[in-house]
Formats: structure tokens, C-alpha cells, sequence
């Protein structure tokens, strides 16, 4: 969805489990988690807190451990 990052809750190199928040965004007035679709470790944060980001574009990669 097309809004903004208000807060970022992981960083590269975390651990993360399935539905484990990963960052907060801002879309028409609302607040809305996105949470991780799977365990994994957190390999990349393509964005920071306050950018704006356009539906479709990459927000944080977490490739899955095993």
C-alpha cells in the first residue's frame, strides 16, 4: 500500500518469527503493522522511518533459516 514508515521494529541481521511486527505504516489516517509472512532472519531494511513508500515496493527482506 502506498503511505509512509512511521517506525521501523527490526534491523538486518535479526531473528524473527511469523507475525513478528517488522515496521509500521501510515496509509489514508491509518496505522498499519506489517508483520512478518514467515520465520527468518532479517537480511535487508530497504527504507527508513519517515519515507514514503509507493504499493509494491520493497520494505525489509527476511530470508528464512535452514
Amino acid at each position: 500500500m502506498t503511505g509512509r514508515v512511521l517506525r521501523i521494529a527490526v534491523e538486518a541481521g535479526q531473528s524473527v518469527a511469523e507475525g513478528d511486527l517488522l515496521l509500521v505504516l501510515e496509509a489514508m489516517k491509518m496505522e498499519n503493522e506489517i508483520r512478518a509472512s514467515h520465520a527468518g532472519k532479517v537480511a535487508q531494511v530497504a527504507v527508513e522511518a519517515g519515507q514514503r513508500v509507493q504499493q509494491g515496493g520493497l520494505l525489509v527482506v527476511v530470508e528464512t533459516q535452514g
